[in-house]
């Protein structure tokens, strides 16, 4: 009966640092990591920007200690199957932006190229970090910089 514990605890790690094993997709597992988020937004839409903060905060802090968790479980660090950090960082390009299609799409097209790109220091945190906070912190670098740009955008009217 012991046996339980540890086993729901290596459940947990995986479902929460895969996106709810969506980051066991065979395609693109980023992608839909960075979909679920999208989602998240959407059914979110509409409540202040302070929630949307509060919940990345929370998830990242629990993603930090998953990611690290299933990095040691898989033996390699930021595996494909770990979208925690796409879901995490499409929320911050998304704090204080409109839920409508439009904002969307391109809060979706802005972040997926910014998390490829990892422009200084998201390359750091990748490329240095070996731990959860390296698996973590590109992405939330690339969540910044997207918002940012939306941020931008907004503003301009594009």
């Amino acid at each position: 009966m012991k046996d339980w514990k540890p086993r729901l605890k290596r459940l947990f790690i995986y479902w929460f640092a895969t996106g709810g094993f969506v980051g066991f997709v065979p395609f693109a597992p980023g992608t839909m990591g960075s979909l679920v988020g999208l989602g998240i937004v959407y059914l979110l839409g509409g409540v202040p920007f302070w929630v949307l903060i509060l919940l990345a905060v929370a998830l990242g802090a629990v993603g930090v200690w998953s990611a690290h968790q299933l990095d040691h479980i898989l033996g390699v660090h930021d595996s494909g199957h770990i979208v925690i950090d796409e879901i995490v960082g499409i929320l911050i390009t998304m704090v204080g932006i409109p839920v409508t299609g439009y904002w969307l799409f391109w809060g979706f097209l802005i972040f997926r190229l910014l998390d490829v790109v990892k422009i200084p220091p998201a390359n750091y945190f990748d490329e240095r970090m070996k731990n959860g906070w390296g698996v973590m912190l590109d992405d939330v670098a690339a969540g910044i910089y997207g918002n940012l740009l939306l941020q931008l955008m907004l503003r301009a009217q594009l």
